[in-house]
């Protein structure tokens, strides 16, 4: 038989190619869990306000749920016609988006298990949606026991619904969650293995008809039951809550997580993760998944190129965050001069980009070109920059939290200093939306310094002063300038009236012998206005040293209420410097921020 009977070539007598590679029609389970991956780090990130309203929007779909199921227990005499409607709150919630407990049991549990968020947040997450769901759920209970939506019989049938979780035993309760939790983690797997949603929807629906078939229960529906019983019939909240709707809660998260999500995690290869949108992922220590903000962190970055780190002791490192290399190659310059006197002197500039809240680590094409611009602008920067006598680093980080990642990367690679710009770019604006800034910045894992540039000649230096941490540290930035840039430092002190002149001249002297600034021209202001005076001293000068105030600058600064007019007055540079501070547990956990003066 000649090729031209065989037909096209490639092909068998049947014609069935018999060369090239097979297309398979379904995921395989490392793809499955790569979907699922790839979906949960956006809703772990999101906001609470966002979480919050899709879950009630949740809860109230189950509502539709309970008017349906009773509707038609009332109206049918077969068991199944009764709850073949059952299933479409379910419909609505997962083919819409919305946000339902159980449904939660898989996505954030496997980030979770792939150390790439913490069990605080996991938690978090849990209670958030949870909340909404029951207030979704309450608000629907409210609405048909007093908007006259039941019949009579719909009604009462209605309450013998929330009367039978009652009169079922714990232990049963218990189990018959565990298996309901098991069927709704068990649709979000094959939810994320479907193609199109015909099978989407056949998939929800069927699954979740079995909990009524199967005489289960789920949570968020025995809570819309609880509540309307409540208010429709004699049943006290409190019973409802502790012998029907908790023992509900346990089984169906812990049949959700173990009978399905671990099961399911363990079903996978190794090599599950190893594709090309997880190459800059990093995962958290183990310390930091079981503690989250206390131990660092508690979740991961889109992108994060830093390879294993290993700080060098006897280096001297400055970190320098930049959100856009193009526009900040002083403040680089200006790092690297401060690293130039130091022996072992390190610069690593960090490129700093804010995700939108939305961008999920399956927008591979969107991240790539992100990373690709950023290691082209971060390598012209070093380019521009040319540092010399010191070493050069670089790392990209791609994240929802950009202002957060300044403290994380600080915490990881503990530098000794880190020099930040300050302006009206992405990196400020996003701090607003970020978690609480007075525990955020009142953690300070190193030096600060947040530099205004206006051109950033360190030519002439004034360092005003009243003592304190701060000003040590603008001391020590004052004493590089005038090694390595030959710069001009004058001293500013202000006192309260001619009284107090003499008093301020000694104090200004012993102050700047001490921290080896006894040549700098001192001045002694006895105006009694600190910014007037800094005001003027500032017109004969290039650079001003500012310290800290006392609640803590970077959150002012944050905030935008740091009462300091002097520093957008001046025509100067100016840099703000702020130390970190130690706080007592109590402080942490009850204070507002305040520093110790």
């Amino acid at each position: 038989m000649t090729d031209r009977d065989r037909g096209t070539p490639g092909e068998s007598d049947d014609g069935v190619p018999a060369t090239g590679e097979v297309i398979p029609d379904r995921f395989s389970s490392d793809e499955v869990f790569q979907r699922i991956v790839a979906d949960a780090d956006h809703e772990i990130t999101s906001g609470a306000r966002e979480l919050f309203f899709a879950a009630v929007a949740g809860g109230f779909a189950i509502t539709v749920t309970f008017l349906l199921y009773a509707s038609l227990s009332a109206s049918t005499e077969g068991a199944i016609a009764a709850v073949l409607l059952y299933p479409i709150g379910f419909v609505y919630i997962i083919i819409g988006g919305y946000q339902l407990y159980t449904e939660n049991t898989l996505p954030p549990v496997a980030l979770t298990l792939e150390r790439l968020t913490s069990v605080p947040s996991l938690f978090r997450h849990w209670l958030v949606v949870l909340a909404g769901n029951f207030t979704g759920g309450a608000i629907g209970a409210v609405a048909l026991a007093y908007g006259g939506v039941f019949s009579p019989g719909a009604g009462a049938v209605a309450l013998g619904l929330a009367k039978k979780g009652i009169e079922t035993p714990a232990h049963a309760l218990f189990f018959k969650g565990a298996f309901a939790g098991l069927i709704v983690a068990g649709v979000v797997w094959m939810d994320f293995a479907a193609r199109d949603t015909i099978s989407r929807i056949t998939v929800v629906y069927l699954a979740f008809l079995a909990i009524p078939l199967g005489n289960l229960f789920h949570v968020v529906v025995s809570f819309t039951e609880a509540v309307y019983a409540a208010l429709a019939g004699d049943l006290a909240m409190t019973v409802a809550l502790s012998e029907f709707v908790l023992p509900v809660l346990l089984g169906n998260t812990l049949g959700g997580i173990a009978l399905v999500t671990v099961v399911n995690y363990y079903q996978t290869s190794e090599r599950r993760l190893e594709v090309e949108r997880f190459e800059h992922v990093r995962r958290l220590s183990g310390r930091e998944m079981l503690l989250g903000n206390l131990a660092g962190r508690s979740y991961v970055p889109i992108v994060d190129t830093l390879e294993e780190f290993v700080r060098d002791p006897e280096s001297y490192r400055i970190l320098v965050p930049v959100a856009n290399p193009r526009t900040e190659r002083r403040l680089v310059e200006f790092a690297c001069t401060l690293a130039r006197q130091r022996e072992k002197g390190t610069v690593h500039a960090v490129h700093i980009v804010q995700a939108p809240t939305r961008m999920s680590l399956e927008e591979d094409g969107h991240r790539d070109r992100i990373t690709r611009e950023s290691n082209r602008l971060i390598d012209d920067l070093e380019t521009a920059v040319a540092p010399e006598e010191v070493a050069f680093e670089t790392s990209t980080i791609v994240s929802t939290r950009s202002f957060e990642e300044v403290f994380d990367r600080a915490r990881r690679t503990r530098p000794d200093l880190v020099v930040m710009g300050w302006g009206s770019d992405r990196l400020w604006t996003a701090a607003r939306a970020e978690r609480p800034l007075d525990e955020l910045t009142n953690r300070l894992p190193s030096d600060f310094l947040v530099v205004k540039d206006r051109g950033l000649d360190p030519s002439r230096v004034l360092l005003p002063t009243a003592g304190g941490p701060d000003s040590d540290l603008n001391a020590g930035v004052a004493r590089t300038l005038r090694t390595t840039a030959d710069a001009d430092v004058s001293l500013l002190h202000v006192v309260d009236g001619p009284g107090e002149r003499e008093a301020g001249e000694r104090f200004i002297e012993e102050w700047a012998a001490e921290r080896d600034l006894g040549d700098a021209r001192s001045v002694v202001d006895d105006g009694g206005d600190i910014e007037a005076a800094i005001e003027r001293e500032a017109a004969d000068h290039t650079l001003v040293l500012i310290g800290a105030t006392e609640r803590g600058m970077i959150a002012r600064l944050v905030t935008e209420s740091l009462h300091l007019d002097v520093v957008n007055d001046v025509n100067a540079s100016v840099v703000l410097a702020e130390r970190p501070t130690e706080r007592s547990l109590r402080q942490r956990l009850f204070g507002r921020g305040r520093r110790e003066k």
